[in-house]
């Protein structure tokens, strides 16, 4: 079976010629070369490579430039601004770029939380007619129902939910309570364009590898949307001060809790189903 990540970032040290905004966790760079053999240690055969919020905001052209170095290894994504009049042609633009899988929208302060705001209902639709899967990262109460609402005013739209649409923490221990915000994710299964990234899963447990705590939720999860709905993801290096590459990779490997056709379709077959991109092997 192919094994591909829904979720790692690359990023190069900060420089003039390409200055971040802002730090994310993580080592002080992550090149290309690095994340591959980061891969092949544990046998990823590929990754969508996001580009990093945190760090450039909406400029993709480190992301684009490692995905095109690597192009059997990585699809990438970009955020797009949903407040952009003319997000439409960025979306186009992207579409027309091999390589491209989808694109993202960060649900910050910044962003409406209003389900009818005509920016966001802008890049649903110009994604759909793109035929480009939407990432959507957004937490909380009102942004899961805000997210519901807009699944269903764009029924074409393949949304898919960031990190299982909880909060996760950067640095340890995992929140006391992290799983309290489960049941509005389950509702949101209810949505059949709704797909949900189990990245990042590992970062909410209170236990050691292999995790063993984080799967009763998982389990409700696979429930409620069903495996070809489901991707698993490290979210790596976001995770990298919780947890190791490898120990991201192998908890979902080593469980029982998973047989191996349910495996084969969390780490790498939904994905190629729902973003239309596999990696070529060697």
């Amino acid at each position: 079976m192919l094994t591909i990540d829904a979720q790692v970032h690359c990023y190069e040290r900060n420089h003039p010629g390409r200055p971040w905004t802002a730090v994310l966790a993580g080592p002080p760079e992550v090149t290309g070369p690095d994340m591959i053999k980061a891969m092949d240690s544990v046998g990823v055969d590929g990754a969508l490579l996001v580009s990093v919020y945190t760090m450039y905001r909406w400029d993709e052209s480190y992301a684009v430039a490692v995905q095109k170095a690597h192009p059997d290894r990585f699809g990438v994504i970009k955020p797009v601004n949903a407040n952009d009049p003319k997000v439409a042609d960025t979306i186009a633009d992207w579409a027309a770029m091999p390589g491209t899988v989808a694109i993202r929208i960060m649900m910050t302060p910044e962003i409406s939380s209003d389900a009818a705001d005509p920016g966001i209902n802008r890049v649903l639709a110009a994604a759909a007619k793109h035929d480009l899967p939407v990432n959507m990262l957004g937490r909380g109460p009102e942004r899961l129902e805000q997210l519901g609402q807009l699944a269903k005013r764009n029924p074409d739209t393949q949304i898919v939910l960031d990190h299982l649409g909880i909060e996760q923490p950067m640095m340890p221990p995992a929140p006391a309570e992290p799983w309290h915000e489960l049941p509005l994710v389950l509702k949101l299964a209810e949505n059949k364009n709704v797909a949900i990234k189990i990245t990042g899963a590992c970062t909410l447990s209170h236990e050691k590898f292999p995790y063993k705590d984080i799967w009763d939720p998982l389990g409700r999860i696979f429930d409620a949307y069903g495996l070809d709905r489901c991707m698993w993801g490290t979210d790596w290096t976001r995770a990298v001060n919780l947890l190791t590459y490898k120990e991201g990779v192998d908890s979902f490997r080593v469980t029982d809790r998973l047989s191996d056709s349910d495996r084969a379709i969390l780490m790498g077959g939904s994905l190629q189903k729902i973003y239309g991109w596999s990696p070529k092997k060697a």
